[in-house]
């Protein structure tokens, strides 16, 4: 499997320090949101961590799905949760962890305004230069393209990089040995060792 893409992998510490620079593009923008969304599934911890930063009890989620494990794209991003919250005049800040083609974010905020929001704003931690459909608060821009690894999502990612390599690595040692190699993915050895150990039986990463 030649290497086809750099990885990069934020640590817990790199994500509490950017959910804190994010938190203060949206207070020093002074725009107080009533309710905040996260989309799911990279969108739950940066959103606990804004809405804590931001005083903000009102936290609710759901689900859009584009990208799947190890950066596999689906055709457009679509809703596959239901939100059933009355958001009727409300003020929403729309939280995701990273925002890459920006169809996702797109994708949230007309849904989220067809029901009924009086504003929608969209905060992520990381945004792409290659992005369509730009944040209205991020805490950093990637200029150079990489997909980005959350600590949230190490086992997922890895499970499906391995999976498809070809010949599958026969132990850990040569699979953090090729996901480094071959991705830029510098994965510890512990991880591995739970993605071998974890590893799902039903097909799916």
């Amino acid at each position: 499997m030649p290497r086809q893409m750099r990885c990069e992998l934020p640590t817990w510490d790199e994500v509490y320090d950017l959910a804190r620079g994010l938190a203060y593009r949206v207070a020093e923008d002074r725009f107080r949101p009533d309710l905040l969304v996260a989309i799911g599934r990279g969108g739950y911890t940066p959103g606990r961590l804004l809405a804590d930063f931001l005083h903000r009890k009102a936290l609710t989620a759901f689900r859009i799905e584009h990208y799947t494990a190890g950066a596999e794209k689906k055709a457009r991003a679509r809703v596959v949760g239901s939100l059933d919250d009355d958001l009727t005049g409300l003020r929403v800040l729309v939280v995701d962890d990273v925002n890459d083609s920006g169809e996702t974010l797109e994708t949230a905020v007309g849904f989220l305004g067809d029901r009924g929001a009086a504003a929608v704003r969209t905060a992520v931690l990381q945004e792409k230069a290659t992005t369509g459909f730009a944040a209205d608060y991020a805490a950093q821009r990637v200029e150079e393209w990489r997909w980005i690894v959350y600590p949230w999502a190490v086992i997922e990612d890895a499970t499906a990089f391995l999976r498809r390599m070809d010949p599958r690595p026969e132990g850990v040692a040569e699979a953090v040995r090729r996901l480094k190699e071959e991705l830029g993915m510098r994965v510890p050895e512990r991880t591995v060792e739970d993605v071998f150990r974890l590893w799902p039986e039903d097909g799916e990463a």
